[in-house]
């Protein structure tokens, strides 16, 4: 017989638009599941645009001539992160809010000089239509929610930043894409380890030559989820997650291998496996692995976790290996180099991981004022979180499953 769980109760999507956390952790902690030490860091394929942002870091533009940005969603990862890249951006200028907590929403855009009226919940979201100094606005909402308010920007006629995973579903993603072509509008996916120093010395030196012919990509993303933080509420929650770990943070190290590798997967195998008797995976994946095949020839294996903790992306060559120890880390990558001619090294970048926040809302405001396609578009989004849909399906199926070149099943 299968197991029994306690209930979890309903964070729902309009619950959370209405600032209401605290219900999932409250249930957890009634119901004697785990609580999880403090957290660890996030983790994070073919690029299109420009090649690496590195050369785009010029003189910054004058405060007038900046772009103006909404940032939709004020939690911690927007507070921490997000505001503070656009404040240290060279492009762009922090002129609007969106969040369900009125208080909140005033003392943040008290500390940075957003004005009054430039504060908007998601009852009045569609005015920011008529907001002339919003021209890029940036979904930093649960992954369920993702598709209707970047859709409903774009139908505002503004360009759109969304966080990964682009959608819940390959439907929603391609909803998003037809939106951005049909208001005329740039849609950039938050893809930031394709902006981080280390990450991008890896893609060059595997471009290079350096690792030879690499043959295997192994890619592993894991960290604890704890409920006590309202940060991770919702994840353990269908609806608005989406799925587990794999839809959260293996999608880091998945869009990774990816990059790295430059072609799209021709097979997958995957497994799922939960702790039975915890709480948190009533109704997402705590683990999944899973192993892709490439035409060219190489493997790729990747794990994900909700409760162990690593971060780490290695490419193995004939010449040498390349490992990114921690890869996607907010601050404090490291790129590692072994082979016969370099022995054993740290590779220096001469750049810090925080680069990558900055470099991500540079790029979307130059995409922007120049004209050119981000390159980490809609199109990305859509492939990965297809890919991830078709491993979710090989778990359940047991076996390999075939893919089209956009990461969705090729049935029979």
């Amino acid at each position: 017989m299968p197991p029994t769980f306690p209930t979890l109760p309903a964070l729902s999507r309009r619950t959370f638009l209405a600032g209401a956390t605290g219900t999932v952790a409250g249930a957890l902690s009634a119901n004697g599941g785990r609580a999880q030490p403090a957290e660890l860091p996030d983790i994070p394929n073919a690029a299109t645009g420009r090649p690496f942002p590195e050369a785009e870091l010029d003189m910054p533009l004058p405060p007038g001539e900046r772009l103006g940005w909404a940032v939709v969603g004020v939690g911690a990862f927007a507070l921490n992160h997000v505001i503070p890249a656009i404040i240290r951006s060279q492009t762009a200028r922090l002129t609007a809010l969106v969040s369900g907590n009125a208080d909140k929403a005033e003392r943040v855009a008290e500390n940075y000089g957003v004005p009054d009226a430039a504060i908007y919940d998601y009852d009045s979201f569609d005015d920011i239509a008529n907001d002339p100094n919003i021209d890029i606005v940036y979904i930093v909402l649960p992954n369920g929610l993702h598709a209707e308010y970047t859709i409903r920007a774009l139908q505002a006629g503004k360009h759109v930043m969304c966080e990964k995973p682009m959608a819940n579903t390959v439907e929603e993603c391609r909803a998003m894409i037809a939106a951005a072509d049909a208001a005329d509008r740039k849609l950039m996916i938050a893809y930031r380890a394709h902006f981080e120093p280390h990450n991008q010395r890896a893609v060059q030196m595997k471009r290079d030559g350096a690792f030879g012919d690499v043959k295997m990509v192994l890619g592993t993303t894991m960290r604890p989820l704890d409920l006590s933080r309202p940060r991770d509420e919702w994840r353990v929650l269908r609806d608005l997650a989406g799925g587990g770990s794999m839809m959260d943070i293996g999608i880091y190290a998945l869009n990774g291998i990816l990059w790295f590798l430059d072609e799209p997967p021709t097979s997958l195998v995957a497994t799922i496996q939960n702790p039975p008797d915890d709480i948190r995976f009533q109704q997402v994946e705590d683990m999944l692995t899973a192993q892709l095949r490439f035409e060219s020839g190489p493997l790729a294996n990747l794990a994900t976790s909700y409760t162990m903790s690593e971060n780490r992306i290695q490419m193995l060559g004939t010449q040498g290996t390349g490992l990114l120890d921690p890869a996607t880390s907010y601050s404090g990558n490291e790129l590692h180099e072994t082979g016969p001619e370099v022995g054993s090294r740290v590779v220096p970048v001469g750049a810090t991981s925080a680069r990558q926040f900055t470099g991500e809302i540079d790029h979307l405001s130059r995409a922007v004022r120049e004209g050119f396609e981000p390159r980490t578009p809609g199109a990305m989004g859509l492939r990965d979180v297809a890919l991830i849909k078709s491993m979710y399906a090989s778990a359940d199926r047991g076996g390999w499953v075939d893919l089209a070149p956009d990461g969705t099943m090729i049935d029979g």
